[in-house]
């Protein structure tokens, strides 16, 4: 008797547990955010007012990352902000680490559509594995010598969650290309396969 209350407080609690962990991460996760931004803006507005509002700098920020957004979608306001980059640019240290966040960034926006152009499944590390990656770039490479041609495809393979991996350069009848959306395919990466389907199609090139 004792034992079957014992197994089942087991049973319960692991489901619990198991429940429980991705619920507190999140909150977690969204406290240290809003603690994060609310501390970039908010230490300015606390002087600006002479008293602290909690979550004024978090509440700033979004109206301000809002206003960006309102600005870059018309011509002149992409003008002002690219003239701005080009003086940002020209700063030596500042340039090197805005431009690798910035194409990082523009790589998994959704609205770039040059990125990532097909989400496919690849024969890697070695023969009889295989390995999700995102298609990113036909090239041909030509032997100087024989002159002979061989048309190759760059595939970004992650390697650690998704902002880390590897490119790595397949001939054109080693890429499987699947059915599945570049944006299903994140979710499949971030997921660790969780979110693969049990099926998977083959798509045209």
């Amino acid at each position: 008797m004792v034992t079957s209350i014992r197994a089942t407080f087991k049973r319960r609690f692991f489901a619990g547990l198991i429940i429980s962990i991705p619920a507190i991460i999140t909150i977690l996760v969204i406290v240290w955010f809003f603690k994060f931004v609310d501390g970039l803006l908010g230490p300015l507005l606390d002087n600006i007012l002479g008293y602290h509002v909690a979550g004024l700098g978090f509440i700033s920020a979004i109206v301000i990352v809002f206003i960006v957004g309102i600005v870059a979608a018309n011509v002149v306001g992409r003008k002002v902000i690219e003239l701005f980059e080009k003086i940002f640019l020209k700063i030596p240290v500042f340039k090197g680490i805005y431009t690798a966040i910035k194409q990082l960034v523009d790589a998994f926006s959704p609205e770039n559509k040059s990125s990532f152009k097909k989400f496919v499944i690849v024969e890697y590390p070695r023969p009889g594995a295989y390995a999700f990656g995102f298609l990113t770039k036909e090239c041909t490479v030509k032997a100087e010598k024989s002159g002979r041609e061989s048309c190759l495809r760059a595939v970004y393979i992650p390697t650690n969650n998704l902002y880390l991996g590897e490119i790595i350069l397949f001939g054109e009848g080693d890429v499987f290309y699947t059915d599945i959306s570049i944006e299903d395919g994140i979710k499949i990466i971030l997921s660790g396969g969780i979110a693969a389907p049990s099926r998977i199609l083959e798509a045209k090139e």
